[in-house]
């Protein structure tokens, strides 16, 4: 990962893979975003042909990345000789995004064989086996990840949602817990490409629930309320259960917490 002063380099920008809603426990995968001059910009995002200016073919092929043009993005890597364990990892990420599982698998199994220990590709591994419902082999590539890099809070909040689609909900909020020790802000919304979740709306509303008990402990009002609606109305649980359940005995004068409560209640 490159510096953010690097003009014409990579940005730390992450873009998800988020099974669900908005604000539903997520598998994320890294992905950077390129800080290109606005002449390249334009070009990549109305012509193909932007490979004339004078830039190399790992930017041009990030800018098409950026603009979600997957498949050019990919032939331009694929121009590149040798590859690098980075570029093997973008090929896998722009195949993922076209819902492409093979050369996806293949591309970040390439990454890994350049370079076993990074641990953001082990985590975007893992993110393909779940998007797969393969949640027990994600959670062995999530854990490896976390295991390379222990302050890896993306990891912990994936290795959580791989857990509680298991039914694995004490295990998962341990999980949780360790990316918001990590990073207060994992819960929050950011820029995400969704797929769908299969998970029963039973569950995702269990997910939400735990969820929202953990932004708590984590003195994340704004955050538990959100996850609270969620499993609200996912039919998890109810006004009065949350009203009396004491992990928001916190939330009980909170105007937002209150309100929630009288719209749940007013809809039934």
């Amino acid at each position: 990962m490159v510096s953010l002063d690097q003009a014409r380099r990579f940005a730390a920008l992450a873009a998800a893979i988020v099974f669900g809603a908005f604000l539903l426990p997520a598998a994320n995968a890294q992905i950077p975003a390129p800080t290109m001059p606005a002449q390249a910009t334009s070009a990549a995002s109305s012509d193909s042909s932007a490979a004339t200016f004078d830039f190399p073919p790992e930017e041009i092929a990030d800018t098409l990345m950026y603009h979600k043009r997957y498949q050019e993005a990919i032939a331009k890597y694929n121009s590149i000789k040798p590859k690098t364990a980075a570029i093997w990892n973008k090929m896998g990420i722009a195949n993922q995004m076209m819902y492409d599982v093979e050369d996806a698998h293949h591309c970040y199994k390439e990454s890994l064989k350049l370079n076993p220990g990074d641990a953001q590709v082990w985590n975007n591994l893992g993110t393909l086996y779940e998007s797969q419902q393969d949640h027990r082999g994600a959670a062995k590539m999530f854990r490896k990840a976390v295991l390379l890099d222990p302050k890896f809070a993306l990891a912990y909040k994936n290795l959580a949602t791989s857990l509680m689609e298991e039914h694995k909900y004490r295990e998962g909020r341990v999980a949780d817990a360790h990316a918001l020790s990590i990073d207060p802000s994992i819960f929050n919304s950011g820029d995400h490409l969704t797929v769908d979740n299969a998970a029963s709306a039973h569950d995702r509303g269990a997910m939400n629930y735990y969820m929202a008990i953990d932004c708590i402990h984590a003195g994340q009002k704004a955050c538990a309320i959100e996850h609270l609606r969620l499993a609200l109305n996912q039919g998890y649980t109810s006004a009065s259960k949350v009203a009396a359940d004491s992990n928001f005995a916190a939330l009980a004068t909170d105007p937002a917490f209150q309100q929630l409560l009288a719209e749940q209640r007013g809809s039934k």
